[in-house]
């Protein structure tokens, strides 16, 4: 009998213990809060987060500055697009940098970034609009930054490029987040338009240029794109009123798609991030994707972050980040191999950045470790 309890008190020790040590791997996280209303009496709140490493490991992250009031881009006469950054892995960030200012009554909105790798050049778009002469008029623009998203160039207007002349007074915008650079060194992103569905856009010849491809994809809202291991694209798509995602593939460069709901992400009709963290093609062991979203399937809650080890075909139950309201998000790998995550909170009320390693969002399971190159 007295062993029996012995035994039965070790095994409490030892349980309560690991639930300890987890619960303070847990509390580990250390939340910075890169844009709130305190930081600026006269901004009424930031919003639409997006987060990029640069070619040089420094992080770029992106926000609307939205002046008078808290309404999308139709509804406010100053937007601005600005950015912190960081080139210590996140742990210290620079002061607001204001990279998109136009005057009262025109505004930019939705920041997306694309980093080129074969130039060194990263891409930050947006959509504008000039509420008191062309009201409800969506125009796609871009800038870019050749030093690491210290300096940025005047905005370039590619609405002509990559959309066609009948969408003139079209619903259209670039979804924020961010788009990709293939292995062939092609760049990708997705536009929006809601008469006629969602489209992919890219550049051939590291932006001089732009085009679409004129296949609308459906049912599709704010996406995100990546190349899998294949050279398949996938979208991975918001889509409203269902409280899931929709992925859709394409293994002919986007002429056709194949579309089929993702029941097992869970999802409130709400912007997500997906990104490549590791493949075989870079010399690691695994294939790995990684999703974030308020993974609920009504309310904007639970910020939660999964893992693919079969590029996209399962995902991980993945590891709650944020148990309360919870919205926008944008993933990022650090230059130490951990991962960024950049979400808005409460309401909108904050906009904390996140860091964590791989150990820490697989329990202990899965381990980072970057490639010894030949």
């Amino acid at each position: 009998m007295k062993k029996i309890i012995v035994i039965l008190i070790l095994a409490c020790f030892y349980n309560c213990r690991n639930q300890k040590q987890e619960n303070t791997t847990n509390n580990k996280l250390v939340f910075q809060d890169l844009f709130n209303t305190s930081m600026n009496d006269d901004v009424k709140c930031y919003r639409i987060p997006a987060i990029v490493t640069a070619p040089n490991g420094d992080l770029i992250a992106s926000i609307d500055e939205r002046v008078p009031n808290c309404g999308d881009l139709k509804w406010s006469k100053d937007i601005n697009i600005i950015v912190r950054r960081s080139s210590d892995n996140g742990k210290t960030w620079s002061d607001i940098e204001t990279v998109v200012d136009f005057p009262y009554g025109k505004s930019a909105s939705d920041p997306s970034l694309i980093v080129d790798h074969v130039t060194n050049e990263v891409f930050l778009f947006y959509n504008y609009m000039d509420l008191d002469t062309e009201k409800d008029i969506y125009y796609l623009h871009f800038v870019k930054s050749s030093d690491h998203g210290k300096t940025w160039s005047k905005p370039v207007d590619i609405t002509s490029q990559i959309t066609k002349p009948e969408w003139h007074k079209d619903f259209k915008f670039i979804t924020s987040g961010r788009g990709i650079q293939t292995r062939s060194g092609k760049l990708l992103h997705t536009m929006v338009n809601l008469n006629s569905g969602l489209h992919v856009f890219g550049s051939d010849n590291h932006g001089k240029t732009w085009y679409f491809i004129d296949t609308p994809i459906q049912p599709a809202d704010e996406s995100k794109i990546l190349e899998l291991a294949d050279g398949t694209l996938m979208i991975n798509s918001r889509v409203n009123k269902k409280g899931l995602r929709y992925v859709h593939t394409s293994k002919d460069n986007g002429k056709t798609w194949e579309t089929k709901p993702e029941p097992n992400l869970i999802d409130p009709g709400c912007n997500a991030s997906i990104i490549r963290y590791t493949s075989l093609e870079d010399g690691y062991k695994k294939n790995r994707l990684l999703f974030s979203n308020a993974k609920s399937e009504k309310g904007r809650v639970n910020m939660t972050v999964r893992i693919s080890y079969d590029e996209g075909k399962t995902w991980t139950e993945g590891k709650n980040i944020y148990q309360g309201s919870s919205a926008y998000s944008s993933l990022t790998i650090l230059e130490n191999g951990d991962i960024g995550l950049f979400f808005e909170q409460d309401e909108h009320t904050k906009n904390p950045f996140v860091s964590f390693s791989l150990k820490w969002l697989t329990n202990g399971k899965d381990v980072y470790k970057k490639p010894i190159k030949k």
